[in-house]
């Protein structure tokens, strides 16, 4: 009688892969990856990631519900207290695909621990509501986004929150201006519109001489709006910035179909940032999480680095048009910033990444005569322009243009605009992935009607 051969053993477990992020490969490669493995969710066997569709999750006790509440938000001496899969309740505290995205962002930006919002202005508010409060203190550059104007303006003053502002493209003002009450510093760099630099390295040691004597609570913070530039072209923690801020809905997004927003900074900040958002309710959504995810973040790298080299011709073109007064871009050698561009704009490798912003202002005899041409260029490349769109919003792979006077920074006073370095004739495009013939193309044609 023949023996049978008893059947191979057959290993039905998940296999768990490397759960740390291999050094050798680089950044970009990681923006794709993030992570072999993560115990926030066992996709192992998924080629991308799934996307939870649910609100709510299933517990099986009161005692796991206890627990996870006990371990939401809860850090010790700065590890997390459990290093299990976590336990997910509901989705305003917490689901695998905004942890995921969150794992992968402070990969990009340097730093230690992300949560993310439902909007750009979302984060904005968290980051400067952990770390101010009545009696405080906020410092911040004269020029910047319309929304966050109105936000320092308009409501800091109802929370008893001073905010100055000054021309932080001169570090010197920043010292003069420090207080006893000073918590916050913060700025975009490049600037929204203008793309002025700020030099986030002499930001820095300015704001360290003046944390020396300063107790842990009362420390000023450094929050940079890194939007315009993304993790692609600069990492401000990386220069000395403490907190890092940005719009997903941009760059990072990608394709101008999800809102987002993303705060990046040292890990003690991560559980105040979760009750901030959990308690004020600016919730990423899980789909707008997965695309940044699975689509945005991965192709970062490679569109910023085609949109750049067409913003560059483009703004040499514009720079050379006889009906244009100014163009500031950093990759234009005889721009004013461009050795301070040179030096903190970098990309992964080390090269030089100056962007897909550029501003320019169309001539005028008058201020008023300015405005109007620019007024009619805008008019005429959103009636007529085949890859150049009229709308806000930027980090597209199509080309936008917008007039910011009148727009995206019309939160701030006319009067006040000129002061703060917006020109009536100015306006800003934001370069897509079209071919750079094509939109020189349009622009000519527009230029030429004015």
């Amino acid at each position: 009688m023949k023996k049978t051969k008893a059947k191979p053993k057959v290993n039905t477990k998940p296999v768990k892969i490397k759960d740390s992020i291999p050094e050798d490969y680089s950044t970009e490669t990681h923006l794709i990856y993030g992570k072999g493995y993560t115990e926030k969710w066992d996709y192992s066997h998924h080629l991308v990631p799934p996307m939870t569709a649910s609100a709510t999750f299933r517990l099986e006790s009161a005692q796991r519900g206890a627990q996870g509440f006990i371990e939401f938000a809860h850090t010790i001496e700065g590890k997390e207290v459990s290093k299990q899969t976590p336990i997910y309740i509901y989705d305003r505290l917490g689901e695998p695909n905004k942890d995921l995205l969150e794992d992968n962002l402070a990969l990009a930006e340097s730093g230690d621990a992300c949560v993310t919002f439902s909007s750009g202005m979302g984060a904005v508010s968290a980051a400067l509501g952990i770390l101010s409060a009545p009696g405080d203190q906020v410092i911040a550059h004269k020029t910047m986004y319309g929304c966050t104007y109105e936000l320092l303006t308009l409501w800091y003053p109802r929370y008893q929150i001073d905010v100055k502002f000054l021309d932080l493209t001169n570090p010197a003002n920043l010292k003069k201006a420090i207080t006893d009450r000073t918590r916050v510093v913060y700025f975009e760099t490049p600037v929204n519109p203008t793309l002025d630099l700020i030099d986030i390295g002499a930001i820095s040691e300015i704001v360290k001489a003046a944390n020396v004597n300063r107790r842990k609570r009362n420390r000023i913070n450094i929050v940079v709006d890194n939007t315009f530039a993304t993790p692609f072209c600069q990492r401000p923690i990386e220069i000395g910035a403490d907190f890092v801020v940005h719009s997903l809905t941009k760059n990072i997004g990608g394709f101008g179909t999800d809102v987002g927003g993303a705060v990046v900074g040292p890990l003690w900040s991560k559980d105040k940032l979760l009750l901030y958002r959990k308690d004020f309710g600016a919730v990423l959504g899980t789909k707008n999480a997965w695309d940044a995810l699975v689509y945005g973040l991965p192709t970062l790298a490679t569109r910023v680095r085609q949109q750049q080299k067409t913003a560059s011709e483009v703004a040499r073109y514009l720079a050379g048009h006889p009906k244009i007064d100014m163009v500031n871009y950093p990759g234009l050698d005889e721009w004013p910033q461009h050795t301070l561009a040179r030096k903190q704009m970098r990309d992964f490798d080390g090269n030089f990444a100056p962007g897909s912003m550029i501003y320019f202002v169309v001539k005028g005899k008058s201020p008023e005569e300015s405005r109007c041409n620019a007024e009619k260029l805008t008019n005429f490349l959103a009636k007529e322009a085949y890859t150049i769109t009229l709308a806000v919003s930027l980090g597209n792979i199509r080309t936008l243009v917008e007039h910011p006077g009148s727009m995206t920074h019309a939160a701030i006073p006319a009067s006040e605009q000129v002061k703060k370095g917006i020109d009536p004739g100015g306006m800003r495009l934001s370069i897509g992935l079209e071919k750079v013939d094509d939109i020189i193309r349009d622009l000519q044609k527009a230029l030429n009607k004015i």
